[in-house]
């Protein structure tokens, strides 16, 4: 029933009609005029959607364009200007991994990406997934692309009822067996394209889908089966404080973390050592300095592999900043480095504080 070429042939003629417009994308059009899409757009598009949505991606995307043009550029910004602008995007290691990847572009390469999958692996923080996307779509090789909507579009195709993750492997072979040797980055984001617009996780569109034909999940009536999953474990709850301290200026105090570990080089309010593993301190006997700590409730925020809830503490105090710590006005949060949860917590000890001043 599936035939690779057919398959391939459809779902190209459909990504040329109706394929996503989106800012970092060089249409087919153009693509077939030699205009191949610039590898830093690429790159930068691609670390940013790991487990990201497209429409969260957009105004980064720009942002980083704006500020930093080139690689660069990048290379040569200041590391907290970096992560103060990916703030909010999550997953922050892929800022401190960004930032690495562009020095090492700039310093070993001239400013010119590796047009491979192994030189551009060679990047720190590139795994298999990204060094493929920029190598097929950057640079027209045929490297097997496959991101959450390619798995659910290939385990639909073929039917592979093995549960994930064990089922990546005879995924990746069935997408290094589809992916043709022209047009291979344009093959690729027809198949994302497909998983996000036509093969949701939800009632997909079926009646629309270019390569129904060719599908077995379709031909057995069940496509929202696939991927089976396996059964999802409880998050584990951890637990912690937060103080949120405001001088007689009505500045904050700030500080910035390790940059090892999770929300590595962030900025915070002081927090108790709460880990992906353990809790911390959840009462005003942790608080950083003696004070009056007024409690203001709790907040949860949820990581992938933990839910947090931190008990928030609001002070008004006057003392000078320790090591790693400033008083920050409340006007200039938002071009702090904070991350989501930081802002949940002054928000939940501030309630006008990113209201006044939004990011």
């Amino acid at each position: 029933m599936n035939d690779p070429q057919a398959i391939i042939r459809q779902l190209l003629a459909w990504y040329d009609k109706h394929h996503r417009d989106l800012p970092w994308r060089t249409s087919p059009a153009a693509a077939a005029r030699s205009r191949r899409p610039d590898p830093y757009h690429v790159w930068l598009s691609e670390v940013m959607l790991q487990q990201t949505t497209v429409q969260a991606v957009k105004p980064y995307f720009a942002k980083f364009l704006a500020l930093w043009p080139t690689v660069k550029d990048l290379a040569a910004a200041p590391t907290e200007d970096v992560m103060a602008a990916w703030a909010g995007l999550g997953y922050y290691a892929r800022a401190r991994n960004l930032k690495k990847s562009a020095e090492a572009v700039a310093e070993e390469h001239d400013g010119v990406f590796p047009d491979t999958e192994d030189g551009l692996r060679k990047l720190p923080g590139i795994g298999d997934y990204t060094a493929a996307a920029v190598a097929a779509i950057a640079f027209d090789r045929q490297a097997p692309v496959m991101d959450g909507n390619v798995e659910r579009v290939v385990s639909r195709l073929y039917a592979i009822d093995a549960p994930l993750p064990a089922s990546k492997p005879a995924m990746k072979v069935r997408v290094r067996e589809l992916t043709p040797e022209k047009r291979p980055g344009d093959f690729a984001q027809a198949m994302m394209d497909l998983g996000a617009t036509i093969c949701t996780p939800r009632r997909p569109a079926c009646a629309i889908c270019p390569i129904r034909e060719h599908c077995l999940a379709f031909a057995e009536h069940d496509p929202e089966r696939f991927p089976v999953k396996a059964a999802k474990k409880d998050k584990p709850i951890r637990a912690g404080a937060a103080f949120v301290a405001v001088n007689p200026e009505g500045e904050i105090l700030l500080r910035r973390r390790a940059e090892s570990g999770l929300l590595g080089g962030m900025t915070e309010v002081p927090t108790t050592g709460w880990t992906a593993r353990e809790n911390g301190g959840e009462t005003a006997d942790h608080a950083p300095f003696p004070a009056l700590w007024e409690p203001c409730g709790t907040v949860t925020h949820v990581f992938t592999h933990f839910e947090l809830r931190l008990s928030v503490f609001r002070t008004k105090a006057d003392r000078r900043g320790g090591l790693d710590e400033w008083w920050e006005p409340v006007a200039n949060l938002g071009a702090q480095a904070l991350p989501t949860v930081m802002k949940k917590v002054i928000s939940q000890a501030i309630p006008l504080a990113f209201e006044k001043h939004p990011t």
